[in-house]
């Protein structure tokens, strides 16, 4: 990818909680139409530099630039606002709607003249858009007219990326996906990633699995201690390779 293809480029992120420093100098990027998977070992930075790539948290030092411009990301409505969303590992789903209102949670599409005033909603429209999105997304439901809370897991799961990806115009970022998943459920979530990426959207991937790090990412980025110690091309890497720029037993000169 060309250097023009980056969406999001975060430079020498800097974070402190009274005296521990969770980021010390962190710089990342995202690229449009690719998956990028941002490892590192517990306490390596990974939740902090999303938190403020997310508006979730504040920096202390540093710039983020989103299309090559100064980007203050100072709340996540902003960061939306701007076309960043986020799917949580805790999926925030509303387990008593159904999969189409959770697509428009809070963003509702209200009724046309005065019952739309008095905050009546459109349902037949957000399900016709709901079955659209679903199906462009390749999210295949058991019923679409139950509460999510009765899906399966992976069917969840999906219905939360695709919430964040139908938002989003630049970046999503996904933390630990596939989490508690089964073997066939997990592989639906990533085809759904992989549909995301061949849109244009960047996306990021936090995640503790290696295996499925390189089996869906284009890049991945490794943070160690507060910092970025490397960048890999998933194609042309190993296992072993992640583990060690993770533990630091591979230094950037060898990754290189």
């Amino acid at each position: 990818m060309s250097e023009d293809a980056i969406l999001l480029d975060a430079q020498e992120i800097t974070k402190r909680y009274g005296s521990v420093e969770a980021l010390r100098g962190a710089s990342f990027q995202a690229r449009a139409g690719e998956v990028t998977a941002l490892i590192g070992d517990n306490g390596a930075g990974k939740s902090t530099l999303v938190k403020c790539l997310s508006g979730a948290e504040q920096p202390d030092g540093g710039q983020i630039l989103l299309d090559g411009k100064p980007a203050n990301l100072d709340s996540p409505t902003t960061a939306r606002r701007l076309g960043i969303e986020t799917v949580y590992q805790d999926l925030a789903v509303a387990p008593d709607l159904d999969p189409a209102a959770n697509l428009f949670l809070g963003r509702e599409i209200h009724r046309p003249g005065i019952l739309g005033k008095l905050g009546m909603l459109d349902k037949p429209e957000m399900r016709r858009q709901a079955v659209t999105e679903f199906q462009r997304l390749g999210v295949t439901l058991q019923s679409s007219d139950v509460p999510i809370g009765a899906l399966s897991g992976g069917q969840r799961q999906s219905v939360a990326v695709a919430r964040s990806v139908v938002w989003a115009s630049k970046v999503v970022f996904m933390d630990e996906p596939t989490a508690a998943l089964g073997v066939v459920q997990r592989e639906r979530v990533l085809e759904v990633i992989r549909r995301v990426r061949d849109e244009g959207i960047a996306v990021v991937l936090i995640s503790h699995n290696m295996p499925e790090v390189l089996s869906v990412a284009d890049r991945v980025e490794v943070l160690r201690l507060g910092s970025k110690v490397a960048t890999f091309r998933a194609a042309e890497t190993k296992l072993e390779d992640l583990v060690g720029a993770m533990t630091g037993a591979l230094t950037q000169e060898e990754v290189a």
